[in-house]
């Protein structure tokens, strides 16, 4: 078994969570898949319950933080135009202050 950083806050067969080095809110968490997936428009349908596992641990984090009562944002950043800079598909988990309305 490989050595656990100290920065991960959940780690499972499927997945792991870290906070963001560069946060743009207070909670501010990556979802990040052990599998290589490049973006949503690389999955197949094997994978797509990988996507629902991200979603859900993402839920459990935002309770952990106590953000799930005044409200968070997951965002998947999908390609240059939405601003994915790295080619590893991952989900953000934003809250703990007012965020944006987007829309």
């Amino acid at each position: 078994q490989g050595r656990m950083d100290a920065n991960v806050l959940f780690h499972d067969d499927q997945c792991f969570v870290i906070r963001d080095i560069n946060p743009l809110a207070p909670t501010n968490m990556l979802v990040i898949p052990h599998q290589h997936l490049t973006s949503l428009t690389h999955i197949d349908m094997d994978q797509k319950s990988l996507i629902g596992h991200l979603f859900a641990v993402a839920e459990e984090i935002a309770g952990n933080e106590q953000v799930t009562v005044s409200g968070f944002r997951l965002v998947i950043n999908q390609g240059p135009d939405a601003g994915q800079s790295i080619p590893h598909l991952h989900v953000h988990l934003l809250g703990g202050k007012p965020l944006p309305v987007l829309g």
